[in-house]
């Protein structure tokens, strides 16, 4: 039975056998989300989680994406005209929070791409299974943002610094770096997708849907090179890691080198900002984390990079970002601590 919470055909409800059905059907946007899906999410999973018909939500994708993330160009245009879209934020962050408050089973089923705000609408749930065709990557810091909707609660808590690494360079993972990190929970094939889906819906039961189904593949990111994050990216500052991967691509490490290379093609502000924001996550309740990004989000849309990070790779598409401040030694401790000064009356509300 569809049941219409306001998704204007951007994302459909459905309440069958024992599940609520979420689907996102903008394929050709990759399903990114727009205000009115986030606020269609939250009304459907308020109503589910009393509903006693309903025993677990599953949360799907259309097309080749799970969801690639927030309708990045919209927030673009937006700010450019004097209109920076806090509020749009504001529900996605609430949603974000909802999710990981949710008293029933949230089952996504990661079939494709997965960033940004796609990660945000799946990574707190319960249950996150990913198949084979899973891309996981939060790229902010290369459009002058941050690892947001949520990325402080959870980058934070992943094994030796695997959620540092991510956040700064942007670089994507497949679905053995998403289950043995934690990201996911559960790994499947995608031909057992439909499977899965059906028992849910039978059963309301992820542990019964997933029996005899999971499957445990191994980090596709080497070893050795987990241990040099582990090492490289274990440090108390963003300088103190750059000192380190530069030191060791002195000394002739190739990938360290890639990597110090990378990073300082992103946005220095974004860097110093997700160091931190990461660095404060790790001590911090999911509630307040999405509070101390609405903070860093509020300064985001009001500062330089991250419109000129859109403007490279979304508008112009010349991949020549000019960033302001240039530099990372530009930026002082000063800047960074006006991203996560309180907002006073404009703080974040989550209830």
């Amino acid at each position: 039975m569809e049941i219409d919470f306001g998704g204007a055909g951007e994302v459909l409800f459905e309440r069958r056998g024992k599940a609520g059905l979420v689907r996102l059907t903008r394929p050709k946007a990759l399903n990114a989300l727009t205000q009115t899906m986030v606020n269609a999410m939250h009304r459907a999973l308020v109503a589910w989680s009393t509903d006693s018909d309903v025993d677990c939500v599953i949360v799907e994708g259309e097309g080749r994406a799970f969801c690639a993330g927030g309708d990045i160009l919209a927030v673009y245009h937006a700010g450019k005209a004097g209109e920076p879209l806090y509020e749009f934020f504001a529900d996605e962050y609430r949603l974000n929070a909802y999710i990981r408050h949710f008293p029933k089973p949230y089952v996504s089923l990661i079939d494709g791409i997965v960033m940004g705000g796609g990660v945000g609408i799946s990574v707190h749930g319960s249950h996150r299974v990913v198949t084979e065709n899973v891309l996981f990557a939060m790229p902010e810091v290369g459009i002058g943002f941050f690892p947001d909707v949520g990325g402080s609660a959870f980058l934070p808590h992943l094994p030796e610094h695997f959620g540092t690494y991510l956040a700064l360079t942007g670089n994507r993972i497949r679905q053995g770096d998403c289950l043995q990190s934690g990201i996911a929970t559960h790994a499947i094939k995608a031909e057992d997708k439909e499977r899965v889906r059906r028992s849910l819906i039978r059963t309301g039961k992820p542990e019964v849907a997933l029996r005899g189904k999971t499957i445990n593949p191994d980090y596709e990111t080497p070893e050795k090179t987990r241990d040099m994050i582990g090492v490289l990216f274990d440090s108390e500052t963003l300088g103190g890691c750059l000192i380190r991967l530069a030191a060791s691509g002195v000394n002739g490490n190739e990938w360290a080198q890639q990597i110090l290379d990378l990073i300082k093609t992103r946005s220095p502000t974004s860097l110093h900002v997700t160091f931190r924001q990461i660095a404060e996550g790790g001590h911090l309740e999911m509630d307040q984390c999405m509070q101390m990004e609405y903070r860093i989000l509020s300064r985001m849309l009001e500062n330089h990079d991250f419109y000129e990070g859109v403007r490279s790779l979304l508008v112009d598409k010349d991949n020549a970002p000019v960033w302001q401040p240039a530099s990372i030694d530009e930026v002082t401790p000063e800047m960074v601590d006006a991203y996560f000064a309180l907002l006073g009356e404009r703080e974040l509300k989550l209830a």
